[in-house]
């Protein structure tokens, strides 16, 4: 009996010798130290040229345009109101979002070196969640700035006060820290053991989640939910500010007034709907829908299309952007102007 059971306990402790180093082993196993970044490797070398000089030159008219629009909604005195304060803080965000993904294609197009670090690509994915739910519920703020002008016209001035508006986008850039630190961890608590190739870009969390080892789809099912709450709170809040936007236009027997309301309207209805529809596509649907020509495209979408349009957007349907960029660019006495009231503005908003 005790020489069965010396042979008994002999057995478990070879069973757990052999069992707990495995376990160790998938546990300390992230032994990817860096990525590499597909992208557009596999096109030729005329196309990756040609890619180059696109992408160069919208990012370069991305920057140009986004940063006139900051120069005049902080400079110009007539624009000196809650809807070109979010439109700065919007256009802000939009050069802070390009910047983290299109220049580092921009060098990937031209060198023969695709490889990221680790720590290179949980910063920039934590960039890019901060900025991009930054900018959903600064969307959704933006909305409600319309329904309050519309709806509310005479207390317009009481209700979106400077220090209420400032605090709206405080608030934003809080929640999308946090929200990029927990969606950080949930992307990086499984270690990555598999293959290090990205077949993006940039750094995609759902792309990046799918290489982890372990079971990744706990950590796709928290995006998932995440993108829900992220994506629909601000959406509510969207379409029912529309909605009390449409009633209230409706019942105005002015088609004047009317026309004038839509216009102010749809330059931030049309920048939601591309921004929404992009991000729900990357983020909330299954990964068996996916693959590097759907991808790409969407991510090309958001990251630089939509950041390039958002100023165009507004400023082609907004008479007021368009008079304050002639003075801008030099038709006006901006200049002169700016200067006698900027200090006032300043204390205005951050009082």
């Amino acid at each position: 009996m005790h020489w069965c059971d010396s042979n008994n306990h002999q057995r478990v402790r070879l069973r757990e010798g052999v069992e707990r180093p495995q376990t160790a082993d998938l546990r300390n196993s992230s032994t990817v130290s860096e990525f590499i970044l597909v992208g557009f490797e596999q096109s030729s070398p005329s196309t990756r040229a040609l890619l180059f000089i696109l992408f160069l030159a919208l990012y370069s008219l991305a920057m140009a345009m986004n940063g006139l629009i900051i120069f005049i909604t902080w400079t110009d005195p007539r624009l000196n109101s809650p809807m070109y304060f979010f439109l700065g803080h919007l256009s802000f965000l939009d050069i802070c979002f390009i910047t983290t993904t299109i220049p580092q294609m921009l060098v990937h197009l031209v060198t023969k070196n695709h490889t990221v670090s680790f720590a290179s690509c949980m910063t920039q994915m934590y960039l890019v969640f901060l900025v991009g739910v930054a900018e959903c519920i600064l969307l959704a703020f933006m909305a409600y700035d319309r329904y309050v002008a519309i709806c509310y016209p005479l207390n317009y001035a009481q209700i979106m006060s400077p220090q209420v508006c400032v605090r709206l986008v405080c608030s934003s850039w809080i929640f999308g820290m946090l929200n990029g630190i927990f969606l950080e961890y949930i992307s990086f608590q499984n270690p990555f053991c598999k293959d290090n190739h990205i077949e993006n870009f940039f750094c995609e969390a759902p792309i990046v989640i799918a290489l982890s080892c372990g079971n990744p789809k706990l950590s796709m099912k928290l995006i998932f939910l995440d993108a829900i709450v992220v994506l629909f709170s601000p959406m509510v809040l969207i379409v029912t500010s529309y909605t009390r936007i449409l009633v209230s236009i409706l019942s105005r027997s002015s088609s004047s007034g009317r026309g004038k309301t839509f216009s102010t309207c749809a330059s931030h209805l049309t920048v939601v709907i591309f921004l929404y529809t992009s991000a729900m596509f990357s983020y909330m649907n299954p990964r068996s829908t996916h693959g590097p020509d759907k991808d790409k495209p969407f991510s090309l979408l958001y990251t630089i299309i939509i950041t390039m349009c958002n100023p165009i957007i507004y400023s082609f349907r907004n008479k007021e952007m368009k008079e304050a960029m002639r003075r801008a660019l030099g038709r006006g006495n901006l200049a002169s102007a700016a200067p006698a009231q900027k200090e006032t503005r300043w204390r205005c908003f951050f009082q």
